[in-house]
């Protein structure tokens, strides 16, 4: 059986995605991990992330970059 993603449980996944989308960042700015996450907690590209109703956790690391990128 497969749970059901909801606002109330959406942070269980919200926080690998975002790991994998501050490494990117990091890589390319070439700034520390904690101002990476720091800078990508504070994008909108996150605001509509957390929000379940977006569906934008269905993106995958890359995609959630590009994302980021052109927001």
């Amino acid at each position: 059986m497969r749970a059901e993603i909801t606002q109330q449980n959406l942070y269980l996944i919200i926080a690998g995605k975002v790991a994998a989308v501050a490494a990117f960042i990091a890589g390319d700015d070439h700034f520390s991990v904690i101002d990476v996450l720091t800078k990508f907690y504070a994008s909108n590209t996150y605001k509509r992330l957390e929000q379940e109703s977006t569906k934008l956790w269905h993106y995958g690391p890359v995609a959630l970059y590009q994302e980021y990128l052109v927001a």
